[in-house]
């Protein structure tokens, strides 16, 4: 049976509320996760930083130690209230919003997001970069890593997860290549690096005909 974009994302939205108090579970259980985690020490992070989808806050703090100011959006108060403990930097203001319908007030130096590109539907990736470059100051960057992907996960566009109570839920999940993604965000005006790392991948996009 097939399911609308919108209500994709709207099943998506309700399995990370769900999964809230069992996300950081992952990231105890994987060290090359936690590894990296010290993939920022070797990306572009400065200014006032925007991150996207900041989820329990497991990136939040380390960008907060090299930004000027962080501003953390993500739509599910569940994942905003522990990633709002996590903190513990006074130059970090947390949003409640869905990325997709907020327009951010200002621009930005860095605009970061951690495992959300691949739950972007192919519909939408193009309006997802317009809202990036529309945050994005001159001469900005945005930075981002995700999974990367394997052959047998080509052409994979949404998957089934579980939790612990047996419920099931469905997202959106399109695993990207480095060089295909380079090229997609070549089409859109943007000039990309992104590397593999490990089992995942580690982009740095900006605009270079920005005014």
């Amino acid at each position: 049976m097939s399911i609308s974009d919108d209500a994709l994302l709207a099943e998506q939205i309700a399995y990370y509320r769900a999964r809230a108090f069992e996300y950081d579970r992952v990231y105890a259980e994987r060290a090359d996760l936690r590894e990296l985690l010290a993939a920022l020490d070797g990306v572009p992070i400065a200014g006032d930083v925007l991150e996207l989808a900041c989820g329990t806050g497991q990136w939040t703090g380390a960008l907060a130690a090299r930004a000027r100011s962080v501003t953390a959006v993500d739509s599910a108060p569940e994942v905003l209230s522990i990633a709002r403990g996590r903190a513990g930097s006074p130059n970090v203001e947390f949003v409640q919003a869905d990325v997709f319908g907020w327009r951010p007030e200002r621009r930005y130096d860095t605009i970061f997001f951690a495992f959300w590109l691949s739950h972007v539907p192919a519909s939408r990736f193009g309006e997802f970069w317009e809202t990036v470059a529309a945050a994005l100051a001159p001469h900005g960057r945005a930075v981002f890593v995700d999974e990367g992907a394997e052959p047998a996960l080509e052409g994979v566009t949404s998957e089934v997860r579980s939790l612990d109570d047996g419920s099931e839920y469905r997202i959106v999940k399109i695993y990207h290549e480095p060089s295909a993604l380079t090229g997609e965000l070549a089409a859109l005006g943007w000039s990309a690096e992104v590397r593999p790392l490990g089992d995942f991948i580690v982009g740095v996009a900006e605009l270079p005909t920005r005014h």
